[in-house]
């Protein structure tokens, strides 16, 4: 009789002992990793996977425990995913604890630029192997983890998410889902193609109220809807500021092959502490601004609701910033300091008139509507966020996530959301309304399977949700297109532009096309 078969035919002989062997088992796979990542760096590239991999067969039939012998509460280790992180400080410590789901995973392997920044998230996950390139890191353990999240600026999220999707890993990408109209539309063909289960980090799409805004619609209680707004008080980072030119040292920690890291597909720039961390966002090589940090939470409500499609019409006018009399500043760098957006889309199999949404950032909201009291907050308290969606027999609003969801008829009722609201989310009470679960249990239940389906935010809807974000953000950049004409500047891009969403296009302004993709620094290709 083997070793595996008396450990077994003992605890299941007595359950009181499980708890010592689930321990020593635990320590036993920390051991085993630890010497196996120590010694696997003698070898490179092809060989080092192999040695891990032939190292976890030679002993890990230890550790597949029958279900027999587990006990109430614990897991499995063949019931476990293996989950990566890329970035793994800010939102991406959240992302990885929630999709660690308190030990039903396995966090493997955690890659950031900055050790600073995910210092909380490698104390958490001291057994994780530590990376600061993702691209490494998926090779060297590309037979070792089923999953990743990337919760990186705005710039990595298409790169890193096609080489895992490329690798057959499970993807968890926070919002906005790309940089650009192109990215979004090639990770949704390619978690089609490479069978793998997605979901966006837009992490409202999984909250109730969410469901409410779609039941109340759907009962025809406001009618069709003709007129969205949607604003927020983003930006809350320095935007619409001149380019950064002194040369700053580095964080601590933080060495010159990290910043080539950070940069990874942009254009590269000196270090400067206006582009990490956090205030990435307001320049267009990384970010992509307030409307793309909060458009996929905000647009998330009507885009769902409604139905919508591709937009048709964009147009758009920002905010200007002046330190010179006469003279606003040029910083087609940078994002502006504030937008207002307009986007038109025709009528849907859900919503049976054209819609025209209106966007507003920089801390500019809409005016009440009639049917709204003068004293109710608009979208959420403080009036910060919001949208509100006007039919043809009452209004709809909500705050960020579909939040405090109320209606306000036309005969003058004002209904809220009432407690007992029912929602077929079996995780709605964990952190998030469990959008990072949903989609780890979805990633073991398999692709195309009744779990992936039941996902609120699958690349095949969040894909299309984060092309009509962007497509705010090709206008914004537009906008500020200009050429130099004796020695004075002219804007060429001020212009209604119409767009067409199969080909990915804009049909009467084509110097606007040069946004719906990007150039890449090699070493960094899309796919």
């Amino acid at each position: 009789m083997d070793l595996f078969t008396q450990v077994s035919d003992t605890v299941f002989g007595n359950q009181d002992i499980l708890p010592t062997f689930l321990t020593l088992q635990s320590n036993y796979i920390v051991m085993k990793r630890k010497t196996t990542n120590a010694l696997s760096h003698k070898v490179n590239g092809d060989s080092r996977r192999k040695f891990i991999k032939d190292s976890s067969l030679a002993i890990g039939s230890f550790f597949i425990v029958p279900s027999c012998v587990i006990a109430k509460g614990h897991v499995r280790p063949s019931d476990q995913l293996n989950i990566a992180a890329i970035g793994a400080g800010g939102k991406g410590k959240s992302d990885i604890y929630n999709a660690w789901n308190n030990g039903k995973n396995r966090v493997v392997a955690l890659c950031d630029v900055d050790r600073n920044q995910c210092q909380q998230s490698s104390e958490r996950f001291p057994d994780a192997v530590f990376y600061n390139d993702f691209r490494r890191m998926i090779e060297e353990m590309k037979d070792d983890i089923d999953a990743v999240t990337i919760s990186t600026p705005d710039h990595i999220h298409g790169v890193a998410a096609m080489m895992a999707m490329e690798h057959g890993m499970h993807v968890y990408v926070q919002k906005p889902l790309t940089h650009n109209i192109y990215e979004a539309r090639q990770l949704k063909l390619g978690a089609r193609r490479h069978k793998v289960v997605s979901q966006m980090g837009n992490q409202g799409a999984s909250h109730p109220a969410q469901m409410q805004l779609v039941d109340w619609f759907d009962r025809g209680l406001i009618g069709n809807v003709h007129t969205v707004h949607v604003w927020t008080n983003r930006p809350v980072w320095p935007q619409g500021i001149p380019v950064p030119t002194e040369k700053m040292p580095l964080p601590e920690k933080m060495t010159p092959e990290d910043w080539d890291l950070f940069i990874g597909p942009a254009r590269p720039v000196d270090y400067h502490p206006l582009y990490h961390p956090f205030k990435w966002r307001g320049w267009w090589n990384f970010g992509t601004g307030a409307l793309g940090d909060m458009g996929c939470h905000l647009i998330d409500s009507p885009f769902r609701v409604l139905g919508l499609g591709h937009p048709t019409q964009v147009e758009c006018s920002v905010g200007q910033v002046f330190i010179k009399d006469w003279s606003p500043e040029y910083i087609p760098e940078g994002c502006p300091p504030s937008s207002n957006v307009q986007v038109k889309f025709e009528a849907t199999h859900k919503n049976a008139l054209p819609v025209t949404l209106n966007w507003t950032d920089g801390g500019i909201r809409p005016f009440h509507p009639d049917l709204i009291p003068s004293e109710d907050f608009l979208g959420e308290p403080g009036s910060g966020n919001g949208v509100i969606m006007i039919g043809e027999k009452g209004i709809m609003t909500c705050g960020t996530y579909g939040r405090r969801p109320l209606l306000y008829s036309n005969n003058g009722d004002k209904i809220g959301m009432p407690e007992d609201f029912e929602v077929d989310n079996p995780y709605v009470s964990l952190p998030e309304s469990g959008h990072q679960v949903a989609w780890t249990e979805a990633c073991k239940a398999g692709f195309g399977s009744k779990k992936h389906r039941a996902l609120t935010s699958s690349f095949d809807y969040s894909g299309p949700l984060t092309e009509t974000v962007l497509i705010g953000n090709l206008a914004i950049r537009s906008y500020n297109l200009a050429t130099e004409m004796d020695g004075r500047r002219r804007f060429i891009g001020r212009k209604k532009l119409i767009w067409d969403g199969a080909a990915m296009n804009v049909t009467n302004f084509d110097e606007a096309n040069r946004f719906v993709n990007r150039s890449y620094r090699e070493g960094w290709k899309l796919i």
